[in-house]
Parts: structure tokens; C-alpha cells; sequence
């Protein structure tokens, strides 16, 4: 990333004041599946994540979120977190992405193209 992109946006990962923050006082604790990279401060206080690409809060896993926010003190890659058989994997948020879910009638939906909507439209006499 250009120096120019790290002063003045945000959502492209880090800013250069927070590499410079994160390399002061941050100690790395782990990354996830995705890339994003999570830090801590010296007494544990402050915990704070860098993300690999656009700064997208549901690109956190469960996991990694209940550290983030002190719901349980160790980092997942400590103490791991019993998974139940019904669990599915973390899927990051795809609404507005080719992904996203489409209810059935509607128009983006995949079994929906090529055909008309699954009503009449009204239309006055």
C-alpha cells in the first residue's frame, strides 16, 4: 500500500499513525483464517485487530470477536473453543456481493433469471 493511501484512508487496512501505534505498544497475539492480524497492549487492556483488506467488522470470526471484546480473556489460539457438530464456519457478511442471499420470487435470484416475477402486476384501467 502507497504511503499516500496509509496517511489518508482507513478502510484499506491500517493508517500510518496506527502501524506506528501498533508497533510502539501492540503485542501480536495471533491471526485468523482470513489474515487479520490481532494485537494487545502490554497490560491487556486495549485489544484491537488489523484486517487483511477492507476493514469489515464481520470479517471476525466468533471467536476471535468474544476476545476482542473481553467476553473471555484467552485468545483463541490459547484456549480454543469447544464447536458444536451443528456449527457451520464463519461466513463473512456478502450482502451487496455476488453471494449474496436472494429469496426465492426475487429477481436476482439465480432460479428467478431468465423468467418473470412470480406475480402480476397490478395496473389501473
Amino acid at each position: 500500500m502507497s504511503v499516500l493511501a496509509q496517511i489518508f484512508t482507513w478502510w484499506n487496512g491500517q493508517t500510518l499513525a496506527t502501524r506506528f501505534h501498533t508497533w510502539r505498544r501492540g503485542e501480536r497475539v495471533g491471526e485468523d483464517m482470513v489474515g487479520n492480524v490481532f494485537y494487545q497492549s502490554a497490560n491487556g487492556k486495549r485489544r484491537w485487530v488489523i484486517y487483511n483488506g477492507e476493514a469489515e467488522a464481520s470479517r471476525v470470526s466468533p471467536e476471535w470477536h468474544g476476545w476482542l471484546h473481553h467476553t473471555w480473556q484467552d485468545p483463541p489460539t490459547l484456549t480454543a473453543l469447544p464447536r458444536k457438530a451443528w456449527e457451520k464456519p464463519h461466513v463473512a457478511n456478502l450482502t451487496g456481493s455476488v453471494g449474496a442471499y436472494h429469496p426465492a420470487g426475487s429477481l436476482l435470484a439465480a432460479a428467478g433469471k431468465g423468467q418473470g416475477p412470480d406475480y402480476e402486476a397490478w395496473t389501473p384501467e
